[in-house]
């Protein structure tokens, strides 16, 4: 074991201990509405909460188990089909998730106060909360690289030749979307129902979202070279994996939330933007964002199709 294992295993398990004290948050919010104990998220009924609260642990057992499964040695026994997706999804999350934790930590004052009506989290579970999204996020970062070159080193060696035309598809429907955020994080109203309710937050993680996604088409759509000047033929690579999984993850988190929305009309939930566009954006960024890892995966490899199905094997 090299140094470069030490350090990623060691990541690892950081991460997934990071990770622990949200699942155990979750599971008592979980826990403590079903008995009454504590409060349901405004805008939410109890079995909506429920649902949610029970999904997101799920999110964090399996963030959890990653972690472990990046250090130890079973990990390298597991099919390559789910680590590759669990990995890429989480690694989605939480390269939007870590510059919005720590920028909304700077922006944002803890709030405990309210009535009974209106409850707040308290300033320790939400440091809490933030401290396991950091700590994965940190964790994976440093954990994946050194667990894609044990197991498959030709993974992120490069593409060569031009995209395919699904891949430029997904890069213009990606960069599309994009725009459309990145234009509501500069202030833009237009395709916005309730403007008033989009606050530094929201732009924020809009700005986040659509750097991400032009990050992303611009890494599938950029043709593989080589030569003095010219990017490592990885980078392009890995910016399309993280872009990528940040398209699909956030947006496949936020379409079912936004139809809720639109399907319930809570009286306590107002969504910044159109309805309709919203759903239209998320669901095309969930298929710009699959459709750009399958280009990645599937294309060709300077050492031959049997190295660019590597990851998948």
């Amino acid at each position: 074991m090299d140094r470069w294992d030490r350090v990623g295993r060691l990541a690892a398990y950081g991460g997934a201990a990071a990770m622990a004290p949200y699942t155990v948050i979750k599971v008592s919010w979980v826990v403590g509405s079903l008995l009454g104990l504590a409060p349901v998220g405004a805008g939410f009924g109890l079995a909506e909460w429920v649902v949610l609260n029970t999904v997101t642990v799920g999110m964090a057992a399996v963030g959890i188990a990653l972690g472990l499964a990046l250090a130890r040695p079973w990990g390298m026994r597991l099919p390559g089909v789910p680590v590759v997706l669990c990995a890429w999804v989480g690694a989605g999350f939480l390269v939007s998730m870590l510059p919005y934790a720590l920028v909304d930590s700077l922006l944002s004052e803890p709030d405990t106060s309210g009535g009974d009506s209106d409850p707040k989290m308290p300033g320790w579970e939400a440091a809490l909360i933030q401290f396991g999204f950091i700590g994965m996020g940190l964790g994976l970062t440093l954990a994946l690289p050194a667990y894609l070159r044990r197991r498959w080193p030709e993974a992120f060696t490069g593409r060569g030749g031009g995209p395919s035309p699904l891949g430029r598809a997904a890069a213009a429907l990606g960069a599309a979307v994009g725009l459309m955020w990145l234009y509501w994080a500069a202030g833009g109203t237009a395709g916005l129902a309730h403007p008033d309710e989009g606050r530094a937050t929201w732009h924020l993680l809009c700005g986040i979202c659509g750097t991400w996604a032009l990050v992303a088409a611009f890494a599938v759509a950029r043709p593989g070279r080589e030569g003095p000047g010219r990017l490592p033929r990885w980078l392009p690579s890995v910016l399309g994996w993280l872009g990528s999984g940040s398209l699909f993850a956030w947006s496949g988190w936020k379409l079912p939330l936004t139809l809720y929305v639109a399907l319930a009309a809570p009286p306590d939930v107002v969504l910044p933007e159109r309805l309709g566009l919203a759903i239209a954006l998320h669901l095309c960024a969930v298929v710009a964002g699959g459709a750009m890892m399958w280009t990645l995966t599937r294309g060709p490899s300077r050492t031959g199709p049997e190295v660019a199905a590597a990851p998948l094997g």
